[in-house]
């Protein structure tokens, strides 16, 4: 989520959509972000949403089609938007306590803000599998034949997101 004004339109937006999705989809939607950004002149309002086995064209659509009135009703947005529903996508941020979760043993790419010394090597781009985490920082194991654990604070990460391997 962003900050200031495009934070709270993205969390009202959020709060609306919660009992929206539960009246159509009997809990098994799930809001993965919600985006509000000016590209060029345009503003856009993204949702990106998921569910078990993945999000259809039908799905984006049925949610658009339920949300559109309940966000021109209570009229949060001041401006003239456009708005994009879709699947978060295989390689999506971890962003939310359950994104972590989900991906514990999973593999995942980490970008850094600022590079970590490791052995003679500054590196800021690593991929392995999530091990932990808390609030301050996250556990790797990026070894290919044997455990190699990095800790990486996760005041320094500037993206943490699914790896897959085509």
């Amino acid at each position: 989520m962003g900050t200031g004004k495009n934070a709270g339109i993205e969390e009202k937006t959020e709060a609306l959509l919660l009992p929206v999705l539960e009246q159509i989809s009997e809990n098994t939607y799930e809001v993965v972000d919600v985006e509000y950004v000016k590209e060029g002149s345009s503003w856009y309002l993204r949702i990106y949403v998921d569910k078990e086995g993945g999000i259809s064209i039908d799905d984006c659509e049925l949610i658009s089609r339920a949300i559109e009135p309940v966000l021109d009703e209570k009229d949060l947005i001041p401006d003239a938007y456009i708005l994009e529903v879709s699947s978060p996508g295989l390689t999506r941020a971890l962003k939310k306590e359950r994104d972590y979760k989900r991906n514990i043993g999973k593999p995942v790419e980490v970008h850094l803000y600022k590079p970590v010394e490791i052995g003679k090597d500054k590196v800021k781009l690593f991929i392995g599998d999530l091990i932990s985490y808390d609030e301050e920082k996250i556990v790797l194991d990026i070894g290919e034949e044997k455990e190699e654990l990095t800790e990486l604070l996760r005041s320094n990460i500037s993206v943490i997101k699914q790896y897959v391997v085509f």
